[in-house]
């Protein structure tokens, strides 16, 4: 959603990479950039307006003048101000001391409230809640089975009396819902409203009631991301007619512009609790505006990164395969290969853990375009093979390989191309594992591995009988670069230069990639 947004901001800041000291005129132009840029991406005039002044504010002042770097201030100021405007610190839910919380969702039809609804009940169920849903929507057709269907396949409780479809009373099943969950001891409450095509008296006077009737803990206006600025308008009609403590965004994978995300904390005063960014109920987590400034800056999202693996992945199964790899290349198996990559599947799709890593802005068009279906592939391709040819690939020949290929469906030459991605990839796990860095990287500090102790050793050698140009010009760059040759960069990467965008990823990466 913030494609647009992310690119017109990186060529803003690209303009200032390398300037020593920043002109007040480098500053009204920066400004200008990204003024237009949070036009284009549909904020708020006014939140607009607020941004650029503080921005424009810090950056004349002494925190980017007397900096070392005032380019890399410039950006930091940036991302603090994005922060802000997207609602500061991670707003958590408030549980009642007395159970059950109930959270009422409200907001237009359309939005998504129902299936928030399920993916809220799972969210919480993860969580360690026993939550109920409750299915007060009896206006839109079908919408009580759509939430009975959603609930079972979030595996929660589900309330719904009515049959709905006009039929029955939304304000008495709210009320029955409560008294309903502490006899069956849910904890949480999830009450599910009717929404209206546009704001109206008789919408905001049915979710009032229901407001009323069981005096919710928490109201999460529920907007959907990509209407723009009548997400805004729309919001603060909710705010002044009904009340609501926290806002859920939804439909954050769509190819809207994104502009209500970034005006409706502003505006409305209310924090955005949670984000919804897919149709499947795995795909909604915690709203964390710190996270949301990084992605848009294009410095990824480690942090989400880091808690979706930890989700997934087993701890015991990663403490087996370390000690697997400590042992050597030999012991790690396509057992283990698929096993891990069916978990990394598990994580979701691999174009949006990629998109997660700092750096891959750049590669947007070949992460877009990345065949999700290729760990598909794969997988039936190991499957296809006998346990010797999953313990020892190297048996595999020629006979083999195309028995392998009829079985999966694919061509022989994938079957081969895939040998030798294990190999590579077993390569380079084992020597991860023993602390020699990732093969076509340079190493950690610190981190030892086979052989550590002479490399250093010859490095000092040849430092020590390291010969000077005989040119002055490519003398005096060789003396302020350190000794190290202009197309290294700050880590030393051979070809990269001063511009991340030259980076190379090592070919163990690169192979999971379409082409440019």
């Amino acid at each position: 959603m913030f494609d647009t947004l992310s690119d017109r901001l990186a060529a803003t800041f690209k303009n200032l990479r390398g300037k020593g000291r920043l002109s007040e005129a480098d500053i009204d132009a920066t400004a200008r950039e990204i003024r237009i840029a949070l036009l284009e991406a549909d904020v708020a005039l006014p939140v607009v307006r607020a941004f650029i002044k503080q921005v424009k504010e810090r950056a004349l002042g002494a925190e980017v003048s007397k900096a070392l770097n005032p380019a890399q201030q410039v950006v930091k100021i940036v991302n603090e101000e994005l922060v802000g405007i997207l609602g500061g610190e991670t707003r958590r839910l408030r549980f009642a001391k007395n159970p059950p919380t109930v959270i009422m969702l409200a907001g237009l039809q359309g939005a998504g409230k129902t299936t928030l609804a399920g993916k809220l009940g799972r969210w919480l169920k993860q969580q360690g809640h026993t939550p109920l849903l409750v299915a007060c929507d009896l206006q839109r057709p079908n919408a009580v089975n759509q939430l009975s269907v959603v609930a079972e396949r979030a595996e929660v409780a589900v309330f719904a009396p009515e049959p709905g479809n006009g039929v029955g009373d939304p304000v008495k099943v709210a009320q029955d819902s409560v008294a309903f969950a502490r006899d069956k001891q849910h904890d949480v409450v999830v009450v599910d409203t009717a929404g209206r095509l546009g704001i109206d008296e008789e919408l905001m006077r049915q979710a009032a009631d229901i407001r009323d009737a069981v005096s919710p803990d928490e109201i999460l206006f529920v907007v959907d991301a990509m209407i723009g600025q009548d997400a805004v308008s729309t919001a603060e009609a909710f705010r002044d007619g009904v009340g609501f403590d926290g806002v859920v965004l939804s439909k954050l994978d769509g190819d809207a512009r994104g502009g209500a995300a970034l005006s409706i904390a502003q505006v409305t005063g209310r924090q955005i609790m949670f984000a919804s960014n897919g149709e499947k109920l795995d795909e909604f987590d915690a709203f964390h505006p710190d996270r949301m400034a990084s992605r848009i800056l294009g410095m990824g999202d480690v942090l989400s990164l880091i808690e979706q693996a930890e989700r997934t992945f087993s701890q015991q199964e990663a403490e087996k395969l370390a000690s697997k790899l400590a042992k050597g290349p030999k012991e790690f198996t396509l057992d283990d290969f698929l096993s891990q990559m069916e978990q990394v599947r598990k994580m979701g799709s691999i174009s949006k853990l990629l998109g997660m890593m700092p750096g891959m802005g750049q590669m947007r068009d070949q992460i877009n375009n990345l065949d999700e279906r290729e760990v598909d592939r794969t997988a039936a391709i190991i499957k296809s093979m006998t346990p010797a040819e999953r313990d020892d690939p190297k048996i595999i020949n020629g006979s083999r390989r195309a028995r392998i290929a009829k079985g999966s469906g694919v061509d022989v030459s994938a079957v081969k191309s895939l040998v030798e991605r294990f190999f590579e990839a077993r390569k380079m796990m084992s020597k991860m594992a023993q602390g020699g860095g990732v093969p076509g990287m340079p190493g950690i500090p610190g981190m030892g591995g086979p052989g550590a102790g002479k490399r250093k050793g010859k490095q000092q050698k040849k430092a020590k009988g390291r010969r000077r140009s005989g040119n002055p010009m490519k003398r005096q760059a060789e003396a302020e670069s350190g000794g190290r040759s202009q197309e290294s960069d700050t880590f030393g990467i051979p070809g990269a230069g001063q511009d991340p965008g030259n980076f190379e990823l090592p070919k163990e990466f690169r192979d999971i990639l379409p082409p440019k």
